[in-house]
């Protein structure tokens, strides 16, 4: 409790008991407003305050309204003063309602200093607390006056007031308490690449994680195939990945994949004019090699018995020849939104290795069988983990001993919470094998003349993509690279910190361990493409270092705060659906308390067929603070106890959760 202050700073501020006791409700808005004044001076205010009271402390509206906002700008770490305080309650369609831009500029002048904001906070909190206990006690004496009120009436407004006095509803915690998701941490990548990504996030006003989450796909495209890590003995990680970046309409996101991915068309444009004389010269010799064994078998059949056999031996000869002669197919580094088939049959062509590049989410309607009628996701799952895949075509059985599939995908929220309804998707792990990133979109916060990628940044992004690409596009068995000891240490206890976060119980990733399982793995797998990207103009023969490792650690947890958000969306936590559908329900019908059974009855008997699957949600909503579990008191000594209520938070009633 702040002790009061020395001098008070301002003159209007009445202590908490000078209220006069025929001016209505005990109130301040003096005081009130010297609080919020002092939150826009300090931002330690901001802390010492929220610890004081809640934002429906205070007695005018708008004042609770502007204590919100504060709020809101504090948490995202944007400065809170006047100006951009009057900006976010204009965007909200606030402004006018709390008094205009002069109100909120107003609060500031008025305060000298914010030395004593804890203490005036103090004050109006316990103003609030006054006004809660005349409200229960109002209650109660109407309860007990009505002529039609029972005894029963009358004990359930005394529990219910009871239930109020000792303390306030709080502010209750949002179900996705999970902190503002991290934003991506474009200082893990080498310099070359750091700068173009936030070049071309300034020049299309896109979140930094799109295209820092499409490099990746990006440095996946051109070593998949190509390179794997050793992790430790036998362990081997491919290195290429599944990402996928989730915004809404109108973000660009074809403009990004553009300038992300040209470099990739251009190395694929390269390598076809080198392989184009291979293909000439080999069309030529098959065909001449046909035309052999056509001859051959021509003159078997014409010839005298005696002859023939031999004919027929060399003609069979030469047909094997011709056969056995292979034409090289036209280098294919990318994709779009392909079937199942056809990727199957490019990466037969590119020997195991292709990118699937895509601005929409087409591809999981396809992998889904939306267009064909039967789900096919085979080479989309032993693609990633580099599973040997076999290929039955029309004229022979072929393998890819090691596929490597790499997907770069742009989508809209709604196709992630789509394909998580879809139980084949996760019931296969096919979900459990991408990155996920679900930046904030920046749509109307946009500069409308943004600054352009400086040449030359984006020249050394091109440069070096098709660099990449060409020095390992000619390698028939894949580059292995090893991890330094500190590097292996380092991602050793990243698995080791990792572990306990698995648990079905109580683990941070419990309930997406398909995914999470797979995060160490990933991890080596980035750390390998940092590790290359680094290493363009020396060796990158040599082992990877402690610092790429630990810079690979941190995209990881990235990636796992954005899943955490993105399983979210798709349902993968059973208890914060349930919850959120019983808010609903409580918001709906506007209790102040309500029964289990009255509960139950209000539920879909498909999403809730027990009442016990009804408590887990329940004590969930309990522990955010949006119920209370009350037991009236016995009516008499005999017979039953009375069945407990829930008592729900104010703002649920008011649709405010």
């Amino acid at each position: 409790m702040p002790s009061e202050p020395v001098h008070r700073p301002y003159g209007k501020v009445r202590a908490l008991f000078d209220q006069a006791e025929d001016s209505g409700p005990p109130s301040d808005v003096e005081a009130e407003a010297a609080v919020l004044g002092a939150m826009m001076l300090s931002a330690q205010a901001i802390g010492d305050i929220t610890k004081a009271l809640s934002p429906e402390d205070y007695y005018r509206p708008a004042h609770e309204t502007i204590h919100r906002a504060v709020l809101a700008l504090h948490e995202d770490g944007r400065p809170v003063d006047p100006i951009t305080l009057t900006h976010h309650l204009d965007r909200l369609g606030e402004l006018p309602r709390v008094g205009g831009p002069g109100y909120v500029q107003s609060l500031v002048q008025a305060v000298p200093t914010a030395a004593h904001a804890a203490y005036y906070a103090e004050i109006v909190h316990e103003l609030a607390e006054r006004r809660r206990l005349i409200e229960a006690g109002t209650r109660l004496v109407n309860a007990a006056s009505s002529p039609d009120a029972t005894a029963n009436d009358v004990r359930e407004a005394l529990a219910l007031s009871g239930e109020k006095l000792p303390e306030t509803w709080q502010e209750p915690i949002p179900l996705n308490t999970r902190p503002a998701l991290p934003r991506f941490p474009l200082h893990a990548f080498p310099d070359w690449l750091r700068e173009f990504v936030a070049g071309i996030t300034e020049e299309t006003q896109t979140p930094a994680d799109m295209a820092g989450a499409l490099a990746l796909s990006v440095l996946a495209t051109a070593a998949g195939g190509r390179c794997v890590v050793q992790v430790r003995g036998r362990w081997h990680e491919p290195t290429n990945l599944y990402v996928v970046v989730a915004l809404p309409p109108a973000n660009r996101k074809s403009a990004v994949f553009s300038a992300m991915t040209d470099p990739l068309y251009e190395a694929e444009k390269s390598l076809a004019e080198e392989m184009a004389p291979r293909i000439v010269e080999a069309e030529l010799t098959r065909k001449m090699a046909q035309e052999a064994a056509d001859k051959a078998a021509a003159r078997a059949s014409s010839a005298q018995s005696s002859e023939r056999d031999a004919l027929v031996a060399e003609a069979i000869d030469l047909a094997q020849e011709a056969d056995q002669l292979t034409i090289p197919a036209r280098p294919r580094l990318l994709a779009d939104d392909s079937t199942p088939e056809t990727v199957t049959s490019l990466m037969v062509e590119q020997g195991g290795r292709l990118a699937v590049m895509s601005a929409e989410g087409g591809i999981f309607d396809i992998i889904a069988g939306r267009y064909s009628g039967t789900p096919n996701m085979e080479i989309f799952l032993k693609g990633h983990a580099g599973d040997r895949l076999r290929v039955d075509r029309r004229s022979r059985e072929e393998s890819i001993e090691a596929p490597a599939l790499t997907m770069g995908l742009a989508v809209q929220p709604t196709v992630l919470e789509d394909i998580g309804k879809n139980r084949g998707f996760d019931g296969r792990g096919l979900l459990a094998r991408f990155l996920y990133s679900m930046p904030e979109s920046l749509v109307g916060y946009r500069k409308s003349n943004p600054t352009p990628v400086p040449g030359p940044v984006a020249a050394r992004y091109a440069c070096n993509i098709v660099a990449l690409t060409l020095s390992l596009a000619d390698r028939t068995e894949p580059a292995v690279l090893q991890l330094t000891p500190t590097a292996e240490n380092a991602l050793t206890a990243y698995q080791d910190a990792l572990e306990p976060e698995l648990r079905a119980k109580g683990g941070k990733l419990g309930h997406i361990g398909k995914w999470a399982g797979k995060l160490v793995g990933t991890t080596a797998r980035i750390a390998a493409l940092l590790h290359l990207a680094a290493h363009l103009r020396d060796s990158y023969g040599e082992p990877i270092s402690q610092a790429t490792m630990l810079a690979a650690i941190e995209l990881g947890e990235y990636f796992a705060d954005h899943a955490l958000n993105v399983f979210d969306l798709m349902g993968a936590d059973a208890a914060q659906a349930r919850a959120r559908t019983l808010l609903e329900v409580l918001a709906a019908n506007g209790w102040e308390t309500v029964s289990r059974r009255d509960l139950f009855a209000k539920l879909s008997r498909s999403e809730f067929p027990t009442v016990a699957d009804m408590e887990p949600a329940v004590s969930l909503l309990e522990e955010h603070g949006y119920l209370r579990t009350h037991t009236p008191p016995r009516n008499g000594k005999r017979g039953r106890p009375p069945a407990p209520r829930y008592l729900i938070h104010p703002q649920v009633r008011e649709g405010l959760a």
